[in-house]
């Protein structure tokens, strides 16, 4: 045979794979809707006498096979039986989404359009087909069970009829239509929440009506306030929450103190933030006559003013934690109680809930307790003037701050041998003016001080969770609230190991290795522009750290058992764990487990929720920042691929954007999930993670916290606006076949 007839051949036979391909597609995803051969051939637009004979013999081989089936009219159906899953729509792009189905079940991937009106988080049905996309299944929606929620926050844009909300949210990809009569005073550029009055079918929108302006779109108020109601902050409490809170009386008793271990004679402080209003936490220390130290962990007693089931505590509980935005903190307590009564302010007798140890220098505890006391903070540093004190070796407090400091690096040392994991995430604060607006991001530098306060606090945390562990030893383990850390995904440590390749660095991922070949990556990165990328991966590569009554120990800090005790005033579990650790000590009875297990998932969803919003509140001022940011040429790293683009994180003020393919025009680049690059068909050119790029400011979209960026391979500084411009727009190029594709 010629190589033209075999070529020839090959072509054939690959047009019939296609075609029996498309033909199966058409038939299993048609929900039992059935086609005459006429149809068909009209849906596939097919001219040429040989595909429509084709489609014919590929009709009657599929009705053989049973793969299809005849209907009596002479129309044909899938014989393909579908299998009904739930899960809860992750919907990433306008173009598709995925279904996560949980219990460790791969996500199904479903076309844009075939998510109905379902949108990010609804619980859905769905089908799926036994077509694939990549290495996902395809499935399409067929019902929305559950809708996540009903408000949204967005910008108006007014017509003279009716007016449209675009939303905020990255993963909203449908504008609410709203009639004249549910704008409400809204006016373009207006940020607004909106509530859902009807979720509409196939390609009309979703309506919906205005219930509050928030402000201006851009200005700070109006975006911090979008934030809060997106992920459903309370902008305020309740009156009757501020009332319950007016009314405590703020006296400390005689026959209180009697209660109490006393410890305001004796030398205790404070370390924290320079702005801080709330101090939950303090040192007492005093040297012993057998060369031992007793320190003292000190925490705002909360739970002796709020009452359980009290209005206060379950406005506490709905809300389990504080959220710390960039210009301001949604707290779980009222003021009266966060800045007032309970926290620990210097020079004020205050009721506490404490650890306390004797210690000798090495860090080694020789006897502990647990209980109430009442304290007289002495001093209340700032980590700066903490630091100072450290590093001169004298000023108020040297000689204790100096012991202190000493064990807590006994304390850290002894952590990381027995395999700890060593996360020093960089993160970020902003030099904001008196009207929120960015003027610097500053890296945040942990010092010994930082480090002198968390290893006491570990310390504590530790040491109550293991003594209620082990209290009074019983056939049933006494019900307590731990916070646990499972062991990472295998294929997880995998995966961030070759990310890790790529910037040169290698791991050990074997499952006795992962702790110290962490450690000894996050030693090496220290100082390199990788650091941050690296770090924050590592983090989203560990199982999430959470609230639960089992007993499964904490990976990252290699503790058998550890609890939260330390920060009632901002976490609803540390009260939670104080209660039931006086109930143990007052040989209290067992406690209902699934009560508190109940509590424990609600507080790790609030948890989780926090983190989003004030990551997305940094978002937020990190864009506003590069908007007005000097015009020049930036270095950044390649920290993520993707078929869409490549994200990359400036390294001068750590934030990250996208260059989409769109813009890049120089070739037709096509994505390498496998390890994760995108490469040039004409020009070979690779892009993969860890690359260093230089990148421009494109566009900057403070309502969905984005920042587009383009190449700007080899330039480096602008000698005017011009030229500036001139390379920050994309060449024009002729149409390709992605043009067209996307």
């Amino acid at each position: 045979m010629s190589k033209k007839t075999k070529t020839k051949a090959k072509s054939a036979k690959e047009r019939k794979s296609e075609l029996q391909t498309s033909l199966l597609n058409l038939l299993d995803q048609s929900q039992g809707k059935a086609y005459s051969l006429k149809q068909i051939i009209k849906k596939f637009t097919l001219k040429k006498k040989e595909d429509i004979k084709l489609v014919g013999q590929l009709v009657d081989e599929l009705v053989e096979d049973g793969r299809i089936q005849e209907i009596d009219n002479g129309t044909y159906k899938s014989n393909h039986k579908e299998e009904e899953l739930t899960g809860i729509v992750d919907h990433v792009s306008s173009r598709f989404g995925y279904v996560k189905l949980g219990n460790d079940q791969p996500d199904i991937f479903v076309k844009g359009r075939d998510l109905g009106s379902a949108v990010d988080g609804d619980t859905v049905q769905i089908v799926v087909f036994p077509t694939r996309h990549g290495e996902h299944q395809e499935g399409k929606v067929v019902k929305v069970l559950h809708r996540n929620r009903n408000r949204f926050v967005g910008r108006v844009e007014l017509s003279k009829n009716f007016a449209f909300v675009v939303a905020d949210a990255r993963k909203i990809h449908t504008d609410f239509f709203v009639y004249p009569e549910n704008i409400n005073g809204a006016t373009t550029g207006d940020k607004v929440i909106i509530e859902v009055t009807s979720w509409a079918e196939a390609e009309r929108k979703p309506e919906a009506k205005v219930v509050e302006i928030l402000g201006k779109a851009g200005e700070n108020e109006a975006e911090i306030h979008s934030i809060m109601a997106e992920f459903e902050l309370p902008f305020r409490f309740p009156e009757r929450v501020i009332s319950e809170s007016q009314k405590i009386h703020e006296g400390i008793t005689e026959e209180e103190i009697k209660k109490r271990w006393d410890f305001r004679e004796v030398t205790t402080f404070t370390i924290d933030p320079v702005d801080a209003k709330d101090f939950d936490d303090a040192l007492s220390f005093r040297k012993l006559d057998n060369d031992l130290y007793e320190i003292g962990i000190h925490i705002a007693d909360v739970t002796h003013y709020i009452a359980p089931n009290s209005i206060l505590d379950q406005e506490a509980f709905d809300r389990a934690t504080s959220v710390y935005l960039v210009d301001r903190t949604v707290p779980m307590l009222p003021e009266r109680l966060s800045n007032e009564l309970c926290s620990l302010r210097p020079r004020e007798d205050k009721l506490t809930f404490a650890a306390v140890f004797e210690m000798d220098a090495k860090g080694k505890i020789k006897k502990e307790w647990f209980g109430r006391t009442i304290i007289h903070s002495n001093v209340r540093f700032s980590y700066e003037e903490a630091q100072v004190i450290l590093e001169q070796g004298q000023g108020v407090m040297a000689e204790e701050l100096r012991i202190l400091n000493d064990i807590a690096k006994k304390l850290r040392k002894e952590r990381f041998s027995k395999g700890a994991v060593n996360f020093e995430t960089t993160e970020v604060k902003f030099k904001l003016d008196e009207k929120g607006k960015p003027l610097a991001v500053i890296p945040k530098v942990r010092k010994d001080a930082h480090k002198l306060i968390e290893e006491f606090m570990l310390l504590a945390n530790k040491q109550v969770a293991t003594f209620v562990y082990n209290y009074k030893k019983a056939k049933e383990k006494n019900t307590f609230v731990y916070r646990i850390h499972d062991f990472p995904d295998p294929e997880k440590v995998k995966d961030f190991s070759v990310f890790a390749r790529q910037f040169g660095h290698k791991m050990n991922i074997d499952e006795n290795s992962i702790s110290s070949s962490l450690n000894k990556l996050m030693s090496e990165i220290e100082g390199k522009p990788e650091q941050n990328i690296l770090e924050q991966l590592a983090i989203r590569t560990m199982a999430k750290a959470k609230y639960s009554t089992d007993v499964k120990g904490h990976f990252g800090l290699a503790f058998t058992h550890y609890t939260h005790f330390t920060s009632p005033i901002r976490r609803y579990p540390d009260m939670m764990v104080h209660r039931m650790l006086q109930h143990y000590l007052d040989d209290g009875k067992h406690l209902n487990k699934n009560e508190y297990e109940d509590k424990c998932v609600h507080s790790s969803e609030r948890e989780k929720r926090a983190a989003d919003a004030e990551r997305a509140s940094i978002k937020y001022k990190q864009v506003e920042f590069m908007a007005s940011a000097e015009k020049k040429v930036y270095e950044g790293l390649i920290s993520g691929v993707t078929e869409w683009g490549i994200y990359v994180e400036i390294v001068e003020t750590k934030c990250e954007g996208m260059i989409r393919l769109a813009d890049m025009t120089d070739d037709f680049y096509e994505f390498d999930e496998k390890n994760y690059r995108l490469m040039g068909r004409r020009n070979r050119k690779v892009f993969t993670l860890g690359d260093k790029v230089n990148v421009l400011v494109k566009k900057t979209d403070i309502d969905k916290r984005l920042i587009d960026l383009v190449l700007a391979e080899g330039v480096k500084e602008f000698d005017s606006e011009d030229e500036f411009e001139s390379q920050r727009r994309p060449t024009a190029r002729k149409k390709s076949s992605r043009s067209r594709r996307r």
